[in-house]
């Protein structure tokens, strides 16, 4: 047996917009696309999640039920949007439409004010997926993590550009194999 990673993002929380950091829950309809997207799926010998709680919540909820081991892995956060938390798209176009429009058609080369840069995500997804094969040999995971974690695992296991990062979709609850390229 070898290293199998599944990736859930969180269910819809209680604000919309760039969310980022911003810790918000997760509604009762949220508590149920995760319940509904895991139901059925058996094999996970363990749990890493986010530590925000629209995620660690429910990976400790899930944990219990099933009778697994859970980390609550730091790396695993959101992308940070800076000035930007907390602020929808239409909010953004109204103010500052340029701006956006460059983080959409290319995050590697803009960051939002006070944000954290793609540059510094990446390498931290990176190397919390170094560390994994090492931590966790003949495991199944699941990894309980958000839009953006996912986008760039996504993106990244399928060899796409960077500039197409954003065209990766991952609604909530969505529940994808990964198949990191160094997974053995």
């Amino acid at each position: 047996m070898s290293l199998s990673i599944s990736l859930l993002r969180h269910g819809e929380t209680t604000h919309g917009g760039f969310r980022g950091r911003l810790d918000d829950p997760l509604t009762e309809l949220g508590w149920q696309q995760m319940q509904q997207a895991v139901q059925g799926t058996m094999g996970w010998t363990h749990i890493l999640s986010s530590p925000l709680q629209r995620c660690r919540l429910f990976a400790e909820y899930l944990a219990v039920e099933l009778e697994l081991p859970l980390q609550i892995e730091a790396d695993l956060r959101e992308l940070s949007f800076g000035a930007w938390e907390g602020r929808t798209a239409a909010e953004l176009m109204a103010t500052d439409a340029e701006a956006l429009g460059q983080f959409w058609a290319d995050p590697y080369a803009f960051t939002p004010p006070q944000a954290e840069p793609m540059q510094d995500f990446a390498l931290r997804l990176q190397r919390l997926m170094q560390r994994l094969p090492q931590s966790y040999v003949d495991a199944s995971l699941l990894i309980v993590t958000h839009g953006g974690v996912m986008r760039y695992l996504l993106a990244e296991a399928q060899g796409l550009p960077k500039q197409q990062l954003l065209q990766i979709e991952v609604p909530h609850a969505a529940l994808r194999p990964l198949h990191w390229p160094d997974q053995r």
